[in-house]
């Protein structure tokens, strides 16, 4: 079985946001066991496995990456679409795209305190479009 499927998230304010639940009801019956993978067709945004408990990890991980990459930085080149792209380009290109999970008697096989997480780094990012692959058996 293959399985693939886009979606469109709507937009969201700048952060890390919980999207585990929402990724998890737009899609049909996973299969006993398999793999999905997760697409973000997007530069300025990411994909990330993490903790989704204890809302520290998510402040904690933000105040991190925005000390890497901080707006406005004064060697940035690529300026002209506002001082959140540069930074938002270097946090997706640390963070990436794409996630594989395994599928497991038809669910995620995620950690207990593992959730997907869409990280937002732009203040106007709009909406954001995913393709889910889902292969097994």
């Amino acid at each position: 079985m293959i399985l693939q499927k886009e979606i469109r998230l709507a937009p969201r304010q700048k952060g890390l946001h919980l999207i585990t639940s929402e990724i998890v009801r737009l899609l049909p019956p996973l299969p006993q066991k398999g793999i999905m993978n997760i697409f973000l067709k997007h530069t300025s945004a990411a994909l990330t496995l993490t903790e989704n408990a204890d809302p520290d990890v998510r402040r904690d991980l933000t105040e991190i990456l925005n000390r890497v990459a901080p707006e406005g930085a004064p060697y940035y080149m690529h300026t002209a679409e506002g001082s959140d792209d540069m930074p938002a380009h270097a946090k997706s290109v640390m963070l990436g795209s794409t996630l594989t999970i395994p599928v497991t008697d038809g669910y995620l096989n995620l950690g207990t305190w593992q959730g997907i997480f869409l990280c937002e780094f732009r203040d106007h990012g709009g909406s954001r479009d995913v393709v889910i692959t889902i292969i097994g058996d």
